[in-house]
């Protein structure tokens, strides 16, 4: 079993909620990003890594036929929206990442990492209210995710300034 469907998962975000600090915490989230990156099926399992690959190295058209791929043969598999989402962030197509987003966290709700994403799309849509609303989600998750607590910290900051 593997994915978001893993009975490991539960377990593991326990652990990741008390984490003392963010070293346990690196530990843990990177057993849970192995968990999600795996569907049972070793087919889509290798074309998810080439499309990541692809993606990681600006193949953007070879990741989306990738990504693509992934959904059309495992559209309950949350990490293969979620890898596209990140995509369609990365080429500013911010209204197909957030739909993504959307399918992403209807599989898996704890989705850390698309509930960042999706404040990254808020920040540049300059919609600071739910940027930060989707940030402090991602913390009740992962208590201990840097990028999300300096992301909350500067929007409360922008937020006292003015109204967001």
């Amino acid at each position: 079993m593997a994915g978001q469907d893993d009975f490991r998962l539960n377990d593991l975000f326990q652990e990741l909620k008390s984490a003392p600090t963010m070293g346990h915490a690196a530990g843990i989230e990177v057993q849970i990003w192995r968990l999600w990156s795996l569907s049972n099926d070793p087919a889509v399992d290798r074309i998810l890594a080439g499309g990541t690959a692809a993606m990681n190295h600006g193949g953007f058209d070879a990741a989306l036929a990738s990504f693509n791929t992934v959904i059309e043969m495992r559209p309950d598999f949350a990490e293969g929206w979620n890898k596209r989402a990140t995509l369609y962030y990365l080429t500013g197509d911010y209204e197909r990442s957030i739909a993504d987003v959307e399918r992403t966290l209807a599989l898996e709700p704890r989705h850390f990492g698309a509930l960042s994403g999706l404040g990254l799309i808020n920040m540049a849509l300059a919609r600071h209210g739910d940027a930060l609303a989707a940030f402090e989600a991602a913390l009740a998750v992962h208590p201990n995710m840097p990028n999300a607590k300096r992301m909350v910290k500067r929007l409360r900051e922008l937020q006292d300034k003015s109204t967001i």
